[in-house]
């Protein structure tokens, strides 16, 4: 039973015949009388009784247009409540480095304009933390890289991010890998030839690439996203990065390979707590996190970012 229906059968009553009704809603009087014939097949009963003179209720249609009534009135009271009120809360939201540079901004300022009165409180850290911050309860809603966290957080993939050698075009030169920059992709066998720096085991993107190669030589631990991609674009080491972390301002310096040999991507999960304890306020947030990653997707704004389907 849809609400229009109800609509339609309170007008009709009140208007006392089912041309006027009909007039009323700028519907045919044919449609009109299927929609009420309908009706009172779903119910099981006649509600109007039809005579020369127009329609009135039955015993049993008195009663349902009494109900109706409360009805519209409080589906009407919904909607001028949810025209009047503004969401109000706070709402505490962990990114990695990576993930920050490129949904931070927009996320606040596409909150700044749906929900100004959401207060949210964003956290960047490393993957490894902000699990274990999910974990504790200590966040409402992540993007992570792992779906090992406790059984009762909801975790949805959001997308899928390719990985890819950084390097200055002059390093790369320097160990014969000219046709790599030619054809911006590298064998991963090709890497190892290469001073490579990572951040250390407790990051996610590190325990992500040993679990997907063998044999992994890093020449230099670095944690901290821009501390590690400035020494990349400055001195003579490399690093495997999604493209997320392929900043701006080093575009002009690093060359940005596709690696192959295998290929490796990693997806990324939203996790929230359940979400039947998640606040209003929460709820909205995880809504537009997705709404702000399908546009920058969309807008070729993340490189290399594949949406999945959520």
């Amino acid at each position: 039973m849809e609400l229009k229906q109800l609509k339609y059968f309170v007008t009709v009553v009140e208007s006392g015949s089912l041309g006027k009704a009909a007039q009323k809603l700028d519907v045919g009087t044919s449609a009109l009388s299927q929609r009420i014939a309908k009706l009172e097949d779903e119910l099981c009963t006649r509600l109007l009784r039809r005579t020369s003179t127009g329609v009135t209720p039955t015993p049993a249609g008195l009663a349902f247009f009494k109900q109706a009534q409360l009805v519209i009135r409080h589906a009407q009271y919904a909607i001028e409540a949810a025209h009047s009120s503004r969401l109000t809360g706070h709402v505490s939201v962990g990114f990695s480095p990576s993930i920050a540079s490129v949904l931070g901004v927009p996320l606040m300022k596409l909150m700044a304009e749906r929900y100004p009165d959401i207060k949210i409180h964003l956290v960047e850290s490393l993957s490894g933390n902000l699990t274990n911050l999910v974990n504790s309860r200590q966040l409402d809603i992540a993007i992570i890289f792992t779906q090992d966290v406790d059984s009762q957080w909801s975790v949805q993939p959001l997308l899928k991010e390719q990985m890819f050698l950084m390097a200055q075009p002059t390093l790369l030169e320097q160990h014969g890998f000219s046709d790599c920059i030619a054809n911006q992709q590298i064998a991963f066998e090709k890497i190892h030839q290469l001073p490579l720096a990572l951040p250390s085991r407790r990051h996610g993107l590190r325990k992500f690439l040993e679990q997907k190669v063998e044999l992994l030589n890093v020449d230099h631990e670095i944690d901290g996203l821009h501390l590690l991609m400035n020494c990349v674009s400055q001195l003579n080491m490399a690093t495997i990065q999604p493209g997320s972390a392929y900043f701006e301002y080093l575009r002009s310096d690093l060359c940005f390979l596709k690696i192959i040999s295998p290929e490796l991507d990693r997806i990324n999960y939203l996790t929230s707590i359940s979400e039947e304890e998640l606040s209003p306020a929460s709820l909205a947030t995880k809504v537009a996190i997705k709404s702000c990653i399908k546009e920058l997707i969309n807008n070729d704004l993340w490189p290399s970012a594949e949406l999945l389907d959520f």
